[in-house]
Order: structure tokens, then sequence, then C-alpha cells
């Protein structure tokens, strides 16, 4: 049944696409004429926890657990291999439960030995499940993704979601390498940032509206479908604020990673400037990989890089640093969400990141 149903979230998920209302089109980038600084000169490593990436793009959690899978999977970690990505898997449940699917996660670690890779639970795991995720593929972070809006769309899913903090404490606590926790796609706000910040957690992913829709997908396979779910949550670009909202209030290190709909390098480079840490990419990689191949992917990766490297030449910002302290303007539906939420978009705006560059 679960072998099954992951290959049914692959052809839903390539079938509905993505909707594109991330929310990022309510952020405007100010441009900057002065900006003292040459291409050439631009880095793109990143730091979220304690991980130091080379390129602030992460191919995200997509699939596993099935035949069809792995191939994907093999894929996927050589265009991550190949352009330095880091990448993240599906969840590893189904392996836990059913072995002899494990070589469809495994194979990530296999062709890709020296990379960055994560494994991927849901909220139900235990620590000793996490524990063994963990050691399937030798990873260096694990992801444990928030699905409860899937989970009760889905004919078969969960309906009791009783005690998720506190397992997720008990991983953080104890499996001893970096734990991100992400939603996969409703979003995520301020107060349940705040809650997984105090009980340890460094690395969130926001996992908005605007990508891969899971309520989508579930609803395609029920009998008889809620679409009325589909628009639930709110957009990446709300959720990013929201968990950056969250984020001052804490004085630990704390990194945040924007997922949801993201396809293009002015996209990465709005999440980058409001104060994402990283974006993750999955559907429209996984969209690219099945019509085009590899190799277009891996062009495709390297297209956003020089696309970024432009975008950043032209704010003046040398790093993910200095690409943090620009200034930028949110405007539309994003705004008015901040303004109802207490969240200061003027902030933002008066930044005085280019004021203070030489």
């Amino acid at each position: 049944m679960r072998i099954s149903r992951k290959m049914e979230h692959v052809h839903h998920a390539l079938r509905l696409g993505q909707s594109g209302k991330h929310g990022f089109q309510d952020v405007k980038l100010i441009p900057n004429c002065l900006p003292g600084i040459a291409s050439d000169h631009i880095a793109l490593q990143t730091q979220i926890g304690e991980l130091i990436l080379s390129s602030p793009i992460i191919i995200n959690a997509m699939t596993g657990g099935a035949q069809e899978t792995e191939e994907i999977n093999r894929e996927l970690a050589i265009a991550a291999r190949e352009t330095g990505l880091a990448m993240a898997v599906g969840s590893q449940m189904s392996a836990l439960r059913n072995p002899e699917v494990s070589s469809s996660y495994e194979v990530v670690r296999k062709v890709n030995p020296e990379g960055i890779v994560f494994a991927n639970l849901g909220s139900e795991a235990t620590v000793e499940q996490a524990r063994q995720a963990i050691e399937m593929l030798r990873a260096d972070a694990l992801q444990i993704h928030l699905n409860v809006m899937q989970e009760l769309i889905m004919p078969e899913g969960d309906r009791n979601f009783s005690g998720m903090l506190e397992r997720i404490e008990a991983i953080v606590r104890q499996v001893g390498i970096p734990v991100i926790v992400k939603e996969v796609g409703f979003g995520m706000v301020s107060e349940s940032a705040e809650a997984l910040l105090d009980c340890g957690v460094q690395i969130i992913d926001v996992g908005g509206r605007g990508g891969t829709n899971f309520a989508a997908i579930e609803n395609a396979r029920r009998e008889q479908p809620m679409e009325w779910l589909n628009d639930w949550g709110c957009t990446t670009s709300v959720a990013l604020l929201e968990a950056l909202e969250a984020k001052r209030s804490h004085t630990s290190q704390v990194s945040i990673i924007a997922t949801g709909g993201i396809g293009e390098a002015v996209d990465i480079c709005k999440a980058l400037t409001l104060g994402a840490s990283a974006v993750g990419m999955a559907g429209g990689l996984l969209k690219l990989l099945r019509s085009d191949g590899t190799e277009a992917l891996i062009k495709r990766i390297e297209s956003l890089h020089s696309e970024l490297r432009l975008l950043m030449t032209a704010m003046g910002s040398r790093t993910m640093a200095s690409l943090a302290e620009a200034p930028v303007v949110i405007t539309g539906e994003t705004a008015a969400w901040c303004t109802a939420r207490g969240i200061s978009t003027e902030a933002y705006a008066r930044r005085q990141g280019y004021a203070k560059r030489k």
C-alpha cells in the first residue's frame, strides 16, 4: 500500500505541477546603481546550523520507497554531486517498515559519497527510528516533515497528532546531528516556529504554499475530494517572514530555509534577501529531470547559480550575509498579511545595507 502510494504521489505531483503563487511576486528588490563589486567576487557559500553548504540551493525531499523512485533518487544524487548541492530524500518510514526498499534511499549516498545528504522522517518517528534513518544514509542532517493537512485529506492518513513536539524534542536532543523541521507546503507561522525553537530546533524549513500541493494530490486520490482545502495554508513569502519574526526572539543560532514553489533565480534572491539561509527546490527539478534528463537538470542548476551571481552583483552583495542586509520592499497580499500579524515591513525597506558599503 505504502509503496503504491509513493508512486501515486510522484505521478500526481508531475501532473498537477506547481501553482507559482508563492508570494514572492510581492517582494521587490531595490536596485543598487553603485554596487562596487565584480561578479568573480561573489561567494554562494552559506551555512545552516553547523553545516557549511557550497550553494544556498538544496534539492529538497521528494521520494523513495519503490523501484522507480530509486532511479529518480539516483539521478537527483548525480545532479547534486555534480553541482555541489545538498540533497534530502523522501520519508524513509517505508524503508524502516519494509527493508527491501531501503536501496531506493541508500542509492543517494552510494552515488554521492562525499556530498551533504539529509535523512527524512515524519513527526510520528521515535528516536530509534531517527537513528536508523540516519544510519541508512550516513546522513549529515535529519529532516522531520510536518504534513498535518495532507494526512487529514489522505484516505489512509493519520488522524492522531498527539505528542508531535515532544517526539521532535527528544530526537533533537539525542540524535547528535542537525535536525531540520520542515513543512511540506502549507507554511509555518511564528507561533509554531517559536515552539520548535523553544524545544531546541535550530533549522526550520518553512515549506509554504506555492509549490507541490499535497492537498490537491491527496484530493486527486480520494473518491470524494475536498477541493475546498486545496488552498489551505500560507504562501512561502508569508511563511518565511513569519519564521524570521520568530527567529528574532531567540539568541541561539537559527537558520531558516525557504521552500515552496521557488523556481527562478530571482525567487531565490528574494528569499535570501529577506533572510533565508538557503532555499529548497523539489517539484520543478523533478519535472525537468523526468522530461529532459539528468544533464538538463545539471545545466539548469548551473544556470541558477550564474543568474544568482548576476543578481547579487547588481545588488552589490558579495556574500549571503551582505545580501540579507540589503533593503527590500514588501507589497500586496504579503504586506497585508504582515500588517495584520504585526510584522514590520518598513524594517525591511529601511535597511542600511547599501548605505554602509564603501
